[in-house]
């Protein structure tokens, strides 16, 4: 009856009030007669009025801009993938993919798309927003700089940074000397000039180089220590001499700068006097607090806009009172966690691409069309990583490194990134570049980025060291051991409870590690040994409720699935465990849409199409970690498709061919170590037919009578799989049990997917 009501109403209400609006409408076109109404009129083309609106429309400020949003962040993606896979950060693609939008290649072949997507007029906007983004990052820079560090390795680290400082800047400056005449905009001093080209050559891309370290896996070695405190004090003093360099190029002399570097200098006093005490009395009040208020976060992004804003009005640029922001944040994990968690995606993902393109719009290539100008851009480069490279690495000889690691720290400060091209953008806004030193200046940021990582091997293989993240105890030992990789807690401690149920009784002679990993640009340096302990706590508790002895390891890296298979060869694990993760498209009207989309738009796949180890219509049933892992995996590999699997005491092995019967090596692990009941189900006779596996199931009904059971029968009902808490099946039975869209799906256990 509510039903037959609420239906009543809603039509009487809809169809009233329309039929009201209709009246209204009506009437008022008798209004016309007492106003001159001009009504123009147009040849009846409906098609073509259609197709000039959608012209206009496409031609709007607001369309032309979510374009280039939608464009820049798929090819930045796109383009950072591809250098994750060669071993290189993704800041090096995602400034390529600048580059590749801008003149030098889709402007240079493409000319009308690019000036379509890129009107000139709509530049201003973009790079509105991409100083917005980069006022974002550099809170978040601020941020992720661990002053403790400093304190702690302050003598060592400072000698060799501002080593690393000053020799590149001397060098700069004596390299401007001889581009000076050719080279430096109408108009500019030397001294402006001069000090740029020195800054330039200085700087160390500190967000990059903590990521390299976390991958690397130095960063809880002294040489990880003393390299991350040398970046974050290079960090703060370059910045502090940038602010001193725009001072004087905006003031045209030291003198008149001099003014500039007194309110500057006040500016820092009122930061670090004023407001950090202010904003740290905010974090105590709040620091256990479930969650952050509106008012404080309010608070906090105020303090921010104001800063950017004073050093933008002072003369030193917005980026740095946006870096001095995020520094004097309160020094509470948490604040600084969800701070970044709300800034990071918004300026990393959207924005911060943005800059890049905007970069590589300004980057004309083209402009070095001769020798001399490619012998200029070589000797900057040589002068850059001369003055870099050589000058840390020489400062932490003398401070008492070894020549191995006073050269990767060489290598590491030579680092330039992003932090290179927010330099460049600012000296070729102040016009003391010319677009072909900004061009030259671009290029060498790239190369010596690049060059970190085949670097640092280079020196690994000179001084026969390699980077591992296994512990030596492990590589070397004999014992049986098992790899478990986890993604989140449950799937953890599921697959501890299966590898504990595997080796229990053979304690003495197995080993067990679990294994966590992070993607680098989702990880924060200052948090990252508190991270690491809050992904292992649940799974170290769950080992001494097993009583299971387990070893650790954490990585951040570039490439999960790689690393993943790479650590079970350095260990030489004789199994590995990992959990079954789930597609986003999964059960989904979309994912049944985009099921064969999906497969060729993912990279991985498309180039395992033309490869050939995936077939173009080929239905994997595992999500896209999972198959990595399947297709790059030798050893033993266990997929545990996780239903809240507590205990192990029914197991289900089906047989469903020949090559199925090295499962009962598993069986017996199990009976053995754990006292499952184990079922076998010979569904097909491949057990009567096959000779060797008929010995092996005699062999063990015989030794273990009460814990075997043969089956034979083909139906196999629901209660009978309820009974069981684990089934074990081979992979290629999987698959074909997937394909074939069998009935047991719906009420299976927990599954254990073993690949031979």
């Amino acid at each position: 009856m509510k039903n037959y009501k609420n239906t009543f109403f809603y039509f009487t209400v809809t169809g009233g009030f329309t039929a009201l609006i209709y009246w209204i409408i009506s009437k008022g076109k008798i209004l016309e007669s007492a106003k001159t109404v001009t009504t123009i009129t147009k040849p009846n083309n409906h098609w073509n009025d259609f197709i000039s609106s959608m012209v206009l429309n496409f031609e709007d400020p607001l369309a032309i801009l979510l374009a280039q949003i939608i464009t820049i962040i798929i090819v930045a993606r796109f383009f950072g993938w591809i250098f994750r896979k060669i071993g290189q950060p993704s800041v090096i693609g995602e400034i390529i993919a600048g580059i590749f939008l801008g003149p030098s290649l889709l402007g240079m072949y493409f000319p009308d798309f690019s000036l379509a997507l890129f009107p000139i007029q709509s530049l201003g906007n973009l790079q509105f927003l991409s100083q917005i983004g980069l006022i974002l990052f550099m809170f978040v820079i601020g941020m992720e700089l661990d002053l403790k560090v400093l304190r702690n390795k302050a003598n060592e680290a400072v000698v060799i940074s501002h080593a690393s400082i000053v020799i590149p800047f001397a060098l700069g400056i004596g390299l401007a000397f001889y581009v000076y005449k050719s080279f430096a905009p109408e108009g500019i001093p030397f001294l402006s000039f001069s000090m740029f080209m020195g800054i330039a050559m200085s700087i160390t891309a500190f967000p990059v180089l903590a990521r390299i370290v976390q991958e690397r896996g130095i960063h809880k070695t002294r040489l990880g220590a003393i390299v991350i405190t040398c970046a974050a004090a290079d960090d703060i003093t370059a910045w502090c001499l940038l602010a001193v360099v725009i001072a004087i190029v905006k003031a045209g002399t030291f003198d008149s700068a001099l003014y500039v570097i007194a309110l500057a200098f006040l500016y820092v006093i009122v930061m670090i006097f004023i407001v950090k005490p202010f904003l740290k009395r905010v974090g105590d009040l709040y620091a256990s607090s479930e969650n952050l208020s509106k008012p404080v976060v309010a608070i906090f992004f105020l303090t921010l806009i104001l800063s950017s804003y004073a050093t933008n009005i002072i003369g030193i640029h917005a980026l740095f009172g946006a870096f001095m922001t995020g520094v004097i944040m309160p020094d509470i994990s948490k604040f600084r966690t969800i701070f970044i968690e709300k800034v990071e995606d918004v300026s990393v993902i959207l924005l911060l691409p943005l800059f890049f393109v905007f970069t590589g719009l300004r980057t004309q290539i083209g402009l070095i069309n001769d020798p001399y100008m490619w012998k200029v851009t070589g000797f900057i480069i040589l002068v850059a990583v001369v003055g870099k490279f050589l000058g840390s690495a020489f400062a932490a000889k003398f401070v008492g490194q070894s020549w191995r690691d006073s050269l990767t720290i060489g290598a590491l400060m030579n680092t330039r990134g992003l932090m290179e091209l927010v330099v460049l953008n600012i000296g070729l806004d102040l016009k003391v570049l010319t677009p072909e030193v900004f061009t030259m200046m671009v290029i060498m940021a790239l190369v010596t980025t690049f060059m970190t990582g085949p670097a640092l091997d280079i020196i690994n293989w000179a001084f026969k060291t390699k980077d591992s993240f296994v512990p030596e105890e492990i590589i070397s030992n004999s014992k049986y051991k098992i790899l478990l990789f986890f993604g989140n807690n449950e799937k953890g401690k599921s697959l501890l409870r299966l590898a504990s149920s595997l080796v229990k009784k053979q304690k003495e002679n197995v080993n067990v590690t679990a294994m966590h990993m992070i993607l680098s640009d989702e990880m924060h340096s200052y948090n990252m040994d508190e991270y690491e302990t809050d992904s292992f706590l649940p799974i170290i508790n769950e080992s001494k409720i097993l009583d299971q002895k387990i070893s650790t390891v954490f990585k951040a890296t570039v490439d999960i699935e790689s690393d993943i298979v790479d650590i079970a060869n350095q260990g030489e694990y004789d199994l590995l465990l990992v959990g079954l993760g789930k597609s986003i498209f999964e059960g989904t009207l979309l994912g049944k849409v985009l099921g064969f989309t999906t497969r060729i738009i993912n990279p991985d796949r498309l180039i395992d199409k033309f490869t050939g180890k995936e077939g173009l219509f080929e239905n994997s049933p595992f999500d896209e970690r999972t198959r990595q892992i399947i297709s790059k995996t030798k050893m033993p590999l266990g997929i545990l498709i996780n239903k809240n699997l507590q205990e192990i005491n029914q197991v289900f092995i089906p047989i469903f061919g020949a090559e199925d019967g090295f499962l009962l090596d598993y069986a017996q692990k199990l009976i053995y170590n754990n006292d499952s009941k184990v079922t076998v189900l010979d569904s097909n006779g491949h057990i009567k037919n096959n000779f060797i596996i008929e010995n092996a199931v005699d062999s063990l009904e015989n030794k273990y009578p009460s814990n075997m059971t043969l089956l034979n029968d083909k139906t196999i009902e629901k209660e009978f799989l309820n009974q069981h808490d684990l089934m074990i099946i081979s992979l290629e039975s999987w698959k074909k049990l997937v394909d074939s869209q069998s009935d047991w799906l719906s009420d299976i256990p927990s599954v254990l997917i073993v690949k031979p």
